[in-house]
């Protein structure tokens, strides 16, 4: 979820889920090819570099450019293997609309303080624009603008749906995880519901897969919030997040284009193949979304440990994707989030949206959908996906609204370079098993990313201290 008001009122700790936000191919699923921002040019098709480097880092996301970041100040000889045409991975910041720069990927700093990213990005210059989880305007299923006893009864299911998840948590002594959505329907005795006090309370629990990115009905009911919580504001950056990934990449040598297909190890130091040439080093620092680990489209030559192998299969990858919608003017509510709360049969569609005009000075807004719904969409055409928002803006607006100038769109489970959003703890997973994602494998192959990160998974400060954790290892 991105707003976090409802879990913030009630005084729950929260991991910076979205932070990651949504991870994304554009219109038609693939990359955008803007080029590689930092300079480096790719090798030719077949090459192989004539010089053994120290550390080989797989993936110039945000969780690879801070190891190589790292690696490199202290010395070491890195090279960056990047499949896209562009670095930065799920950070993905799309200049389409000239000098409106919006983010496909992660948008957020979620938690300001003592966070990272913030240093980075004070560092880069970049603007920070606080949103306002207080700042929204609910509106019903037919359209009209909640009132004070709407409010109250959407209040009152967010506080029942948290109780029954935090009371699950507390009483679980035996540890046997369900999902969520059995918690919340067996402690609201979901049969005795009328159809719209059940629209109410799916209302609610839509929050939590706008959050954490994967379906109430699969996320583990004893971990979905298990990590460190959040402090001070959520900001974002008008200018775009690529901001912080190319401050990391300053300089590095990066090798965009080249899909790693193998990687193998020995005594004698790493290989990493590569479609367009073999790469050889002493250390590989592998940081593939969860997603591509699940997928086996990179083959590892030895193998994996049973406990990794393990990992991989039972933490989930989720979505959330975006709609951006540009128009000829706003005529929406000036609040930072716009809140649509669906009939039943409409569970999860056009749920939650952000106001971008404040942010970006122009009349733009970003609708999200996340987990089924987000993913079902990935198969329907542009024109379906803009119509199935617009749809839901004329209930809330009325029907002569203006029709978009022009919209950008997320794919996230459909880019091979990402095969999701980012990671969430499935029924039958436990926090344990980041670790084992994170552990390293003898003294030659190091694994980062955001699903690595036990305390802050899937948040872009979670994969920037993966990334140096990995790097220590390296170089201490």
């Amino acid at each position: 979820m991105h707003r976090r008001r409802f879990l913030t009122n009630m005084g729950l700790g929260l991991t910076a889920a979205t932070a990651l936000g949504t991870l994304a191919a554009c219109t038609n699923g693939v990359d955008d090819g803007d080029g590689d921002p930092t300079g480096s040019p790719s090798a030719p098709a077949g090459s192989s570099p004539s010089d053994r480097s120290g550390v080989i880092v797989v993936g110039a996301g945000a969780s690879g450019l801070a190891a190589a970041r790292y690696l490199a100040d202290k010395g070491k000889n890195v090279l960056v293997l990047e499949a896209r045409g562009r670095i930065g991975g799920r950070i993905w910041t799309s200049e389409q609309w000239g000098g409106t720069p919006v983010d496909m990927g992660a948008s957020w700093i979620h938690g300001v303080d003592k966070n990272p990213i913030t240093d980075l990005a004070k560092k880069a210059g970049a603007r920070m624009v606080t949103t306002d989880p207080e700042s929204a305007t609910d509106y019903l299923a037919n359209g009209h603008k909640a009132d004070d006893a709407s409010e109250q009864a959407m209040q009152r299911w967010r506080k029942a749906a948290a109780k029954a998840l935090e009371a699950n948590q507390d009483q679980n002594d035996d540890q046997k995880d369900v999902s969520m959505r059995s918690v919340v329907e067996r402690a609201l005795n979901w049969s005795s519901l009328s159809n719209g006090d059940k629209a109410l309370a799916s209302f609610a629990l839509n929050d939590y897969e706008h959050e954490y990115s994967g379906s109430v009905g699969d996320m583990s009911a004893l971990h979905f919030d298990n990590g460190a919580s959040i402090r001070g504001k959520d900001v974002l950056f008008p200018g775009g997040y690529r901001q912080i990934t190319d401050l990391l990449a300053k300089d590095l040598d990066v090798r965009t284009e080249h899909v790693v297909q193998q990687i193998d190890w020995d005594a004698a130091g790493v290989t990493v193949a590569t479609d367009r040439g073999v790469f050889q080093g002493d250390h590989v620092v592998v940081t593939l979304p969860l997603g591509v680990l699940q997928s086996g489209t990179v083959t590892f030559g030895p193998g994996l440990p049973a406990d990794k192998r393990t990992a991989i299969d039972k933490l989930g990858t989720g979505v959330l994707n975006k709609c951006y919608l540009r128009f000829p003017k706003v005529f929406w509510a000036d609040t930072d989030w716009l809140m649509f709360a669906p009939d039943l049969d409409k569970y999860g569609q056009w749920e939650q949206w952000i106001n971008l005009s404040r942010g970006v000075g122009q009349p733009v807004l970003l609708g999200f959908n996340a987990a089924d719904f987000g993913r079902t969409i990935e198969g329907w055409s542009d024109a379906q996906i803009v119509g199935g928002a617009m749809e839901t803006l004329k209930t809330m607006y009325g029907g002569d609204i203006p029709q978009p100038v022009d919209f950008q769109i997320t794919r996230w489970a459909s880019d091979p370079y990402a095969r999701g959003s980012y990671s969430y703890y499935k029924t039958g997973s436990t926090p344990g098993m980041r670790d084992a994602l994170a552990a390293r494998i003898g003294d030659r192959v190091h694994f980062a990313g955001e699903a690595t990160h036990r305390e802050s998974s899937a948040t872009v400060h979670g994969a920037y201290l993966s990334g140096i954790r990995a790097a220590k290892e390296i170089a201490g």
